[in-house]
């Protein structure tokens, strides 16, 4: 584990930004980016695509570590240069950037209320990679939709034993815990997570960060923020506008921004360098500000 990055995760100013949309997200993502489905052909050429996005957010002037303190990669990009440098050190040396990358695959079924993480038959395979390519840590998401007490209990039981073997394979998870934000009793769903991940921290070798729905309850998290197992609490947008989802991150201190849709929403591949560059400020701007208030 690298202890600049680790000192830059825990101490510095700025947010995350989430870029680790994966197969199933990515069509929608260039779709709203500007390129439609029939604009390339099969698997491998739509990666391409979305790596020439990443690449052009990434290599952004706005896009710079004075704001940002790391990135959320999807594996396909880790995997693939960035002016000629892998992706993750690109991200560091040029950047100063923490590189982070998305080690699920996927949600299962809803079971109990909730979707937990698809196997992941070569996670120890990929965590060595990443740390091949000087990834600081990982993330990987599931999704709450009910407040199910065996679920959640469920959902968090699988974070922490995955997360405890990225531990042990010398690099820091992400516990990605989501709950819908159309779940018709959030706040309870919300009470029962905080209540098993702060049960649950205990178990862990080693401090971990969080990535939360940004909470129903001004300040819910605060105990999580200020917990000596908790590294960083990290919010997702959630399907909040970029507006909505800066003005609830910034009534709980702490808290700092993991956003993705909100964070390249207004990016289009029709925009000149000039306007793509002043579009990605403005994103990168309000969020910073809303986390650090």
């Amino acid at each position: 584990m690298d202890d600049q990055m680790l000192t830059r995760i825990r101490e510095g100013q700025g947010f995350l930004a989430a870029l680790d949309q994966s197969g199933g997200s990515t069509p929608k993502a260039l779709e709203d980016y500007g390129i439609p489905a029939d604009a390339y052909s099969g698997e491998e050429e739509m990666f391409d695509r979305v790596h020439e996005l990443r690449t052009r957010i990434i290599t952004s002037p706005a896009f710079t570590g004075e704001r940002i303190l790391g990135a959320i990669l999807f594996e396909g990009t880790m995997d693939r240069d960035i002016d000629g440098m892998p992706s993750a050190r690109y991200l560091w040396s040029t950047k100063q950037i923490v590189p982070f990358v998305k080690v699920d695959k996927g949600l299962a079924d809803v079971d109990a209320g909730v979707q937990r993480m698809r196997p992941m038959p070569e996670l120890d395979a990929l965590l060595s990679r990443a740390r091949s390519f000087g990834v600081f840590g990982t993330k990987m998401r599931s999704v709450i939709q009910a407040a199910n007490p065996e679920g959640i209990v469920a959902v968090v039981t699988q974070q922490v034993e995955v997360g405890q073997r990225i531990l042990d394979a010398g690099l820091v998870p992400i516990l990605e815990p989501e709950v819908d934000i159309h779940a018709p009793d959030k706040q309870q769903a919300e009470d029962l997570l905080r209540e098993q991940l702060l049960t649950a921290l205990a178990q862990l070798s080693a401090p971990v960060m969080l990535k939360l729905t940004i909470p129903s309850e001004d300040g819910f998290y605060t105990p999580l923020i200020e917990h000596p197992g908790v590294l960083r609490v990290v919010a997702l947008s959630g399907g909040y506008s970029r507006e909505d989802a800066n003005a609830r991150l910034a009534r709980n201190p702490g808290l700092i921004a993991s956003f993705s849709r909100a964070l390249i929403g207004d990016l289009t591949h029709q925009q000149t360098t000039e306007e793509f560059d002043r579009s990605l400020d403005a994103a990168v701007r309000s969020i910073y500000d809303a986390s650090v208030t």
